[in-house]
């Protein structure tokens, strides 16, 4: 029984601060430097856990890095996602062909 109060006290514990903001955001103004900071959170979240993995995505650096700036280049030029991500790969498998042979 203590278990179980245990897991319930620690599951209102955690679900409560995530509640909260999600009840209010609506009520709470902000002004619009900060509304556009909040908007960029999720971009900013994913570049920080995709970078580190085009870097190590093999021993040589270079073919990560490659592969990193063909799809910013791809991206900025308005290419859909699923361009992006095709461009990249195939010049991935192209640096890496050319460092087999």
């Amino acid at each position: 029984m203590k278990f179980v109060m245990l897991i319930l006290f620690l599951c209102l514990s955690t679900y409560i601060p995530r509640m909260l903001p999600a009840l209010f955001m609506d009520k709470i103004q902000v002004s619009g430097r900060f509304a556009t900071f909040l908007q960029l959170i999720p971009y900013t979240a994913m570049a920080s856990l995709i970078f580190p993995a085009i870097l190590y995505v093999d021993d040589n650096m270079c073919i990560g890095i490659i592969a990193g700036i063909v799809a910013s280049v791809t991206a900025l030029k308005k290419v859909p996602v699923i361009g992006v991500v095709l461009s990249s790969v195939v010049a991935c498998l192209l640096v890496y062909s050319f460092k087999l042979s």
